[in-house]
Parts: C-alpha cells; structure tokens; sequence
C-alpha cells in the first residue's frame, strides 16, 4: 500500500491545525460602492454637492448689473432732498432758485444764508434747548430701558410675562393718544414751559425696553447659571457679563433717543411758551413765518438741525451695525 501524504500545512495560531477560510470581500466592495453616491468613496458626489452650491453662490453680471442699479436708485431717493436743501442754502441772493430749471450746483456758493439764520433767531440758544432735551432722554433711556430689559429677560419673577405684554401693548397706541393725558399730567406737575418737562415723557420708551429684552434673550442661560453657582447676584451679572455683552443695542438706542429728541416738534410746541425755552425745531417756524419766500433761509435753518443727527450716527455707526447684528443673531 502507498502512504499518501497531506501536504496541508496547519495555519499558525487556528484551531487544531484547521485551515481558517478566507473571507470573500469582493461582493461587500461591491456593494458599498453601489450604496456610496457616483462611485469612488461618495467623494463625486460631494463635489458635485460643493459644486452647485458654489453655482448658486455665484452673481452672473446682469444680475450684479440689476442689483447696482437698483442701490444707486434707492440712494439717490434717500440722500436727493437733503443734497437739495443744502444746494438751497448755498445759493446766493442773485440766483434764481424760482425758475422752472433751476442748477443744482450753486453758481457762487455762500454760507450768508447760515449767517441770516444766526440773526434772525437766537439759534444757538435753540440748540442749546434741544441738546439738553435729548441728552436727558438718551440718559433715561439707555439706564431704565437697560433695568427694565434685564428684569424682564433675565430675571424669574411674578407676573413678568404680564408686563412684558402691557409693553408690547403699548407699541399700539399712537402718540398722539396719549399726548392730552401726558400735558395734563405735567402741568400738574408744574413741568410746563420747562425744558425737564419737555424730556420726561421721553425718558423711557417701550420700543427700546423691547429691544434690550431681546439683546439680553440672546446671552446663553448657562452663563448666567454659572455666575449663580460662583455667587455673583443680580447686579453683579448685569455690570459683568450682560453689559459687555449688548454695547451694540445701547448704541442703538441712543442714536434712536436723541433722534427722536431732537426732530419732536409737536410735543415741545405744546408745552413751551416762553421764546427762550424753545427747541431749534419749534423755534425754526419763525423762519417760516418771518421769510415765508426766503426758501435758502429756511434751507439753511433745516442743515442746521440735521447738522447733529449725522455727527452723532458717525461717531455710532459702528456701535449701530453691531447692535442690529446682535438682535439678529442668537448667541
């Protein structure tokens, strides 16, 4: 008999000498390219993806053409008056401003109409008046508008919710509703004919408690939890973490006080009687009344007053944009 040999050689480490299978991966490969978008690791459709959304991103030049024209339209509507007006006030005695083609471009330009407003009304006194007011609404506003959003934003008390909607509540009623209810209570008050009761009515307004509120919503709540548990009260989490936090919305709100300050007219004419005690608004109509044809006098009065709005919206403007982005933006 031959002895037949078995030149199988165990593999190392498998069980008793028993050869181990060799795993088939072909069809798993197969099948995992199958599953995986245009083949190779799912990395064509990611790009194709990347792509598209690069195609979308992407402005064709009519659309960048469409898109100008329409910002140098709106532009132009929004800054046409007032380059008008000051065109107006530049012009001199001896040009027409009455033709029915009048020049844009002041021929000789002059600054005697300013010198004419300075003569005919105390106007500095009036800017005077109108500084004052604003500057005690912006103060009242950014200190109440800031206790009383934190206090509603961040704080849990009774009946928040319920004052958080006489708030917006009060966003519906127009100025003008309210405003006999207001007279009578500052001339109770014996504010009337005072500069202090022009500016207590606009010391805090719903509007700006509204936008603190929602500044503070969007400081994260784990913040203010971890101040808790360091032992930082109220106060302390206000000056710390949430001041430094909305500077954007207080620069908000102070370019929209002294706005509204400044350019009310018919509030200061209701309380004030006294010449002396008038806001350059109210005190400009004696131009009106006085050189009612005179229209570079009256051109020139208006850059007077509009001369300090944009001062203050340059120096803020940055502050601004910053406190739309955090109302915007949750943190």
């Amino acid at each position: 008999m031959t002895n037949t040999t078995d030149t199988t050689e165990p593999v190392i480490g498998g069980a008793a000498g028993v050869a181990a299978p060799t795993p088939d991966v072909t069809g798993a490969t197969d099948a995992g390219r199958a599953s995986r978008p245009n083949g190779r690791d799912g990395r064509d459709g990611r790009d194709g993806r990347k792509r598209r959304r690069r195609v979308w991103g992407v402005m064709s030049t009519r659309e960048k053409v469409v898109r100008y024209v329409l910002l140098v339209v709106v532009l132009f509507i929004t800054i046409g008056p007032f380059l008008w007006q000051l065109s107006t006030s530049l012009k001199g005695a001896g040009e027409d401003i009455y033709t029915a083609n009048p020049s844009f471009i002041p021929t000789e330009p002059t600054i005697e109409n300013y010198l004419k407003v300075a003569a005919a009304i105390p106007v500095w006194r009036y800017i005077g008046n109108s500084l004052l007011v604003a500057a005690i609404d912006v103060f009242g506003n950014i200190v109440f508008a800031t206790l009383a959003g934190f206090a509603l934003a961040r704080l849990q008390w009774r009946f928040r919710k319920v004052v958080l909607g006489l708030f917006l509540a009060t966003l519906v009623l127009p100025g003008e509703a309210t405003i006999i209810s207001q007279f009578v209570t500052i001339k109770d008050l014996g504010l009337a004919d005072n500069l202090v009761g022009v500016a207590l009515p606009g010391m805090i307004a719903a509007l700006n408690v509204l936008l603190m509120f929602n500044a503070f919503r969007q400081i994260p709540e784990e913040i203010d939890q971890a101040a808790v548990v360091d032992g930082a009260n109220a106060v302390q989490r206000l000056r710390y973490i949430s001041l430094p936090a909305v500077q954007g919305t207080i620069a908000v709100i102070a370019i929209f006080s002294f706005i509204g300050a400044w350019d009310d007219f018919l509030w200061p004419l209701i309380v004030l009687q006294s010449p002396e005690n008038l806001t350059l608004t109210v005190g400009l109509q004696y131009l009106q009344g006085t050189f009612a044809t005179d229209q570079r006098m009256i051109a020139a009065g208006t850059m007077i007053a509009f001369i300090p709005i944009a001062v203050i919206f340059a120096v803020l403007q940055r502050f601004f944009f910053k406190g739309v982005e955090e109302g915007g933006v949750k943190g």
